[in-house]
Protein backbone atom coordinates (compact mmCIF):
# COMPACT_ATOMS: atom_id res chain seq x y z
CA UNK A 1 0.00 0.00 0.00
CA UNK A 2 1.68 3.44 -1.03
CA UNK A 3 2.50 5.95 1.30
CA UNK A 4 0.28 9.00 1.69
CA UNK A 5 0.51 12.56 3.47
CA UNK A 6 -1.87 15.83 3.20
CA UNK A 7 -1.01 18.96 3.35
CA UNK A 8 -3.01 21.14 5.57
CA UNK A 9 -3.96 19.80 9.10
CA UNK A 10 -7.33 22.02 9.46
CA UNK A 11 -10.92 21.23 8.72
CA UNK A 12 -10.87 20.34 5.41
CA UNK A 13 -7.37 18.62 5.55
CA UNK A 14 -9.12 16.45 8.35
CA UNK A 15 -12.13 15.75 5.94
CA UNK A 16 -10.27 14.24 3.53
CA UNK A 17 -7.92 12.55 6.02
CA UNK A 18 -12.12 10.87 6.77
CA UNK A 19 -12.34 9.97 2.48
CA UNK A 20 -8.86 8.54 2.54
CA UNK A 21 -9.78 6.04 5.49
CA UNK A 22 -12.91 5.28 4.01
CA UNK A 23 -11.36 4.35 0.36
CA UNK A 24 -8.67 2.32 2.12
CA UNK A 25 -6.20 2.85 -0.79
CA UNK A 26 -3.19 4.58 0.58
CA UNK A 27 -1.32 4.45 4.55
CA UNK A 28 -2.01 7.77 5.58
CA UNK A 29 1.01 8.73 7.28
CA UNK A 30 -0.30 12.32 8.79
CA UNK A 31 0.08 15.76 7.72
CA UNK A 32 2.28 18.33 6.34
CA UNK A 33 1.15 21.87 7.48
CA UNK A 34 3.85 25.04 8.37
CA UNK A 35 1.13 26.55 10.60
CA UNK A 36 1.25 23.22 13.49
CA UNK A 37 3.95 21.80 15.53
CA UNK A 38 5.20 18.93 14.63
CA UNK A 39 4.02 15.88 16.43
CA UNK A 40 0.43 17.42 17.37
CA UNK A 41 -2.05 14.63 16.73
CA UNK A 42 -5.28 15.73 14.84
CA UNK A 43 -7.67 13.01 16.06
CA UNK A 44 -6.64 11.74 12.16
CA UNK A 45 -3.47 11.62 12.11
CA UNK A 46 -0.23 13.35 13.56
CA UNK A 47 1.62 16.55 11.89
CA UNK A 48 4.59 15.27 10.38
CA UNK A 49 6.28 18.27 9.21
CA UNK A 50 6.57 21.63 7.17
CA UNK A 51 6.52 21.84 3.52
CA UNK A 52 10.31 21.79 3.68
CA UNK A 53 10.54 18.48 5.30
CA UNK A 54 8.01 17.21 2.61
CA UNK A 55 10.82 18.63 0.07
CA UNK A 56 13.45 16.02 1.70
CA UNK A 57 11.63 13.03 2.04
CA UNK A 58 13.87 10.05 0.79
CA UNK A 59 11.08 7.98 -0.76
CA UNK A 60 8.05 8.14 -2.92
CA UNK A 61 4.93 9.32 -0.88
CA UNK A 62 1.56 10.65 -3.02
CA UNK A 63 0.36 13.71 -1.49
CA UNK A 64 -3.11 15.48 -1.41
CA UNK A 65 -3.34 19.37 -1.09
CA UNK A 66 -6.26 19.90 0.84
CA UNK A 67 -6.51 23.72 0.83
CA UNK A 68 -9.71 25.68 0.21
CA UNK A 69 -8.09 28.60 -0.61
CA UNK A 70 -7.39 28.85 -4.59
CA UNK A 71 -4.16 31.42 -4.35
CA UNK A 72 -2.66 29.48 -1.14
CA UNK A 73 -3.10 26.14 -2.76
CA UNK A 74 -1.35 27.27 -5.69
CA UNK A 75 1.42 28.77 -3.90
CA UNK A 76 1.91 25.63 -1.99
CA UNK A 77 1.99 23.61 -4.91
CA UNK A 78 4.69 26.25 -6.43
CA UNK A 79 6.91 25.06 -3.18
CA UNK A 80 6.54 21.46 -3.17
CA UNK A 81 9.78 20.43 -5.40
CA UNK A 82 10.59 16.85 -4.44
CA UNK A 83 10.72 14.63 -7.87
CA UNK A 84 9.45 11.57 -5.54
CA UNK A 85 6.23 13.21 -4.83
CA UNK A 86 2.98 12.26 -6.50
CA UNK A 87 -0.75 13.98 -6.70
CA UNK A 88 -3.32 11.61 -7.21
CA UNK A 89 -6.93 12.21 -7.52
CA UNK A 90 -8.53 11.33 -4.68
CA UNK A 91 -12.47 10.68 -5.17
CA UNK A 92 -14.91 9.62 -2.62
CA UNK A 93 -16.71 6.36 -2.87
CA UNK A 94 -20.21 8.20 -3.03
CA UNK A 95 -19.73 10.77 -5.49
CA UNK A 96 -21.59 10.00 -8.83
CA UNK A 97 -20.64 10.61 -12.50
CA UNK A 98 -23.13 10.00 -15.10
CA UNK A 99 -20.49 8.90 -17.67
CA UNK A 100 -17.14 8.37 -15.73
CA UNK A 101 -15.33 7.21 -18.98
CA UNK A 102 -16.13 10.38 -20.41
CA UNK A 103 -14.09 12.30 -17.40
CA UNK A 104 -10.95 13.77 -17.91
CA UNK A 105 -8.75 14.66 -15.21
CA UNK A 106 -5.14 15.93 -14.36
CA UNK A 107 -3.38 15.83 -11.40
CA UNK A 108 -4.34 16.32 -7.28
CA UNK A 109 -8.11 16.85 -7.74
CA UNK A 110 -10.41 16.04 -5.01
CA UNK A 111 -13.99 15.32 -5.16
CA UNK A 112 -15.80 14.76 -2.67
CA UNK A 113 -18.80 13.18 -1.01
CA UNK A 114 -22.00 13.20 -2.93
CA UNK A 115 -20.37 15.14 -5.56
CA UNK A 116 -22.50 14.82 -8.72
CA UNK A 117 -20.49 15.37 -12.36
CA UNK A 118 -22.45 15.04 -15.37
CA UNK A 119 -20.78 13.48 -18.95
CA UNK A 120 -17.69 14.89 -20.75
CA UNK A 121 -16.73 16.78 -18.19
CA UNK A 122 -13.03 18.32 -17.96
CA UNK A 123 -10.85 18.95 -14.69
CA UNK A 124 -7.10 20.59 -14.83
CA UNK A 125 -5.27 20.39 -11.82
CA UNK A 126 -5.70 20.60 -8.15
CA UNK A 127 -9.41 21.55 -8.19
CA UNK A 128 -11.79 21.10 -5.41
CA UNK A 129 -15.12 19.82 -5.93
CA UNK A 130 -16.77 19.88 -2.80
CA UNK A 131 -19.34 17.56 -1.03
CA UNK A 132 -23.14 17.98 -2.55
CA UNK A 133 -21.45 20.23 -5.22
CA UNK A 134 -23.25 19.52 -9.30
CA UNK A 135 -20.83 19.88 -12.29
CA UNK A 136 -22.64 19.78 -15.38
CA UNK A 137 -22.37 18.49 -19.07
CA UNK A 138 -19.33 19.52 -20.99
CA UNK A 139 -17.95 21.63 -18.06
CA UNK A 140 -14.23 22.80 -18.20
CA UNK A 141 -12.56 23.67 -15.61
CA UNK A 142 -8.90 24.59 -15.33
CA UNK A 143 -6.43 24.44 -12.54
CA UNK A 144 -6.82 25.36 -8.55
CA UNK A 145 -10.55 26.17 -8.33
CA UNK A 146 -12.48 25.43 -5.27
CA UNK A 147 -16.18 24.59 -5.57
CA UNK A 148 -17.56 24.72 -2.26
CA UNK A 149 -20.73 22.75 -0.73
CA UNK A 150 -23.85 22.73 -2.94
CA UNK A 151 -22.36 24.74 -5.60
CA UNK A 152 -24.57 24.27 -9.18
CA UNK A 153 -22.17 24.61 -11.98
CA UNK A 154 -24.63 24.33 -15.24
CA UNK A 155 -23.97 22.97 -18.35
CA UNK A 156 -21.03 24.28 -20.68
CA UNK A 157 -19.77 26.19 -18.99
CA UNK A 158 -15.87 27.08 -18.98
CA UNK A 159 -13.99 27.90 -16.50
CA UNK A 160 -9.62 29.64 -15.69
CA UNK A 161 -8.10 29.36 -12.93
CA UNK A 162 -7.93 29.78 -9.37
CA UNK A 163 -11.61 30.84 -8.59
CA UNK A 164 -13.85 30.05 -5.60
CA UNK A 165 -17.44 28.97 -5.50
CA UNK A 166 -19.08 30.20 -2.52
CA UNK A 167 -21.49 27.75 -0.75
CA UNK A 168 -24.92 26.97 -2.70
CA UNK A 169 -23.97 29.80 -5.14
CA UNK A 170 -25.07 28.53 -8.81
CA UNK A 171 -23.61 29.45 -12.52
CA UNK A 172 -26.35 28.76 -15.26
CA UNK A 173 -25.22 26.98 -18.46
CA UNK A 174 -22.81 28.27 -21.00
CA UNK A 175 -21.36 31.15 -18.76
CA UNK A 176 -17.35 31.76 -19.26
CA UNK A 177 -15.55 32.61 -16.15
CA UNK A 178 -12.10 34.19 -15.90
CA UNK A 179 -9.05 33.53 -13.37
CA UNK A 180 -9.34 34.31 -9.69
CA UNK A 181 -12.89 35.09 -9.33
CA UNK A 182 -15.16 34.81 -6.39
CA UNK A 183 -18.53 33.99 -6.93
CA UNK A 184 -20.11 34.62 -3.12
CA UNK A 185 -22.58 32.23 -1.21
CA UNK A 186 -26.08 31.96 -2.28
CA UNK A 187 -25.24 34.35 -5.23
CA UNK A 188 -26.36 33.15 -8.89
CA UNK A 189 -24.09 34.10 -11.93
CA UNK A 190 -26.17 34.98 -15.06
CA UNK A 191 -23.47 36.53 -17.39
CA UNK A 192 -19.40 36.21 -17.77
CA UNK A 193 -17.11 37.06 -15.45
CA UNK A 194 -14.46 38.93 -15.44
CA UNK A 195 -10.92 38.13 -14.36
CA UNK A 196 -9.91 38.90 -10.50
CA UNK A 197 -13.70 40.08 -9.51
CA UNK A 198 -15.84 39.15 -6.81
CA UNK A 199 -19.84 38.57 -7.58
CA UNK A 200 -22.56 39.00 -5.21
CA UNK A 201 -26.69 38.33 -5.48
CA UNK A 202 -29.14 37.57 -7.51
CA UNK A 203 -28.43 38.25 -10.16
CA UNK A 204 -24.70 38.29 -9.39
CA UNK A 205 -23.11 42.02 -9.72
CA UNK A 206 -19.20 42.79 -9.31
CA UNK A 207 -18.69 44.03 -5.91
CA UNK A 208 -15.01 44.31 -5.76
Amino acid sequence: MKKLAIICAGGFGREVACIINKLAEWDLMGFYDDGFETGIDTGYGEVIGSIDDLNNVQEPIDVVLAIGNPEIAKQIAARITNPLVSFPNIIDSEAYFYDRDSLKMGKGNIIGPNASVSCNVTLGDFNVLNVFSQVGHDVVLGNHNVVMPSVNISGSVVVGDGNLFGVKSTVIQGIKIGNKVTLAPNSVLTRNAKDDKTYLGNPAKIII
